[in-house]
């Protein structure tokens, strides 16, 4: 490509960027917004997390067995239900993928 069709490129990127992220910003009065539209957009962070997630944990990926990664997730969870700690959860979680990756790798 030459260094038109780039700058062409990354101009019209951001331009769909902004646009589609200030459309929010523009009404000067708040939504009002269905019930259930709004008890649906409560769950749509764990929705997303979880579609990022579970491929991850469910396909054998240059990130180890799928057993080290599942197992480094219910620890991670069940820190998480314990102690209901993002940072903690994320530590624990990390720990024991290190460990388990580190016995996939000592008992082959």
């Amino acid at each position: 490509m030459t260094l038109l069709n780039d700058t062409t490129l990354v101009v019209g990127l951001t331009a769909v960027t902004l646009i589609s992220r200030a459309l929010f910003l523009l009404p000067h009065k708040a939504w009002d917004l269905p019930s259930r539209l709004r008890l649906a957009l409560r769950y749509a962070p764990a929705a997303a997390l979880a579609a990022v997630v579970a491929p991850e944990l469910l396909l054998h990926t240059s990130l180890g067995p799928s057993w080290v990664k599942l197992g480094a997730a219910v620890v991670a969870s069940g820190y998480f239900l314990w102690r209901r700690g993002i940072l903690g959860t994320i530590v624990t979680g990390m720990l024991a993928y290190w460990m388990l990756l580190g016995l996939q790798a000592w008992f082959g």
